[in-house]
């Protein structure tokens, strides 16, 4: 019958070098590889223009996404079709401010990306309550109509809508 063993090997701790050395950002990594290093600065200008998009329209632009800009012609990806069509509409104000912002912005294109997710954050429902003295007088106005066939909806609403106020099942 073999025992667990109860050996654990020694690890090394981080070294004194290690712990002096800071943590990299993006930026160093892509600084570090003359490949990607020839990336940063389109990828710094396309994340700069995608603020300067945010900020002239920030309700549509947290759907959307610069995808290039190369030319004078700026490229936008949006999820679907309605936001694209939303956009479409803006795009005149988009051109004009960005060019007063210094972008060389001759045309503006849009292209749907319909694989790309976009969540519509839930609305926030209210619940409505009634006092407790409106419960009772629409309880007593139910007691107080008489039985027939033209009230017998209106008395079913009644007694439904003082059931739901009053937590009777």
């Amino acid at each position: 019958m073999k025992y667990p063993s109860t050996f654990t090997p020694y690890r090394r701790g981080p070294s004194a070098a290690q712990l002096k050395r800071k943590p990299r950002d993006a930026t160093d990594f892509l600084q570090s590889d003359n490949a990607m290093a020839s990336l940063l600065p389109a990828i710094t200008r396309m994340s700069a223009l995608q603020k300067s998009c945010a900020a002239i329209l920030p309700a549509i632009f947290k759907s959307c996404d610069v995808m290039n800009f190369e030319g004078g012609q700026l490229v936008l990806s949006m999820p679907n079709a309605a936001l694209a069509a939303k956009l479409k509409q803006q795009l005149p104000k988009l051109q004009e401010r960005l060019l007063k912002d210094g972008w060389q912005v001759n045309a503006i294109r849009i292209k749907v990306q319909v694989g790309k997710s976009y969540v519509v954050p839930p609305v926030e429902r209210r619940v409505l309550t009634l006092p407790n003295l409106a419960v009772a007088s629409f309880a007593e106005l139910n007691d107080a109509l008489e039985d027939s066939k033209q009230n017998q909806a209106l008395k079913a609403a009644l007694v439904n809508m003082v059931r739901r106020n009053t937590g009777i099942k």
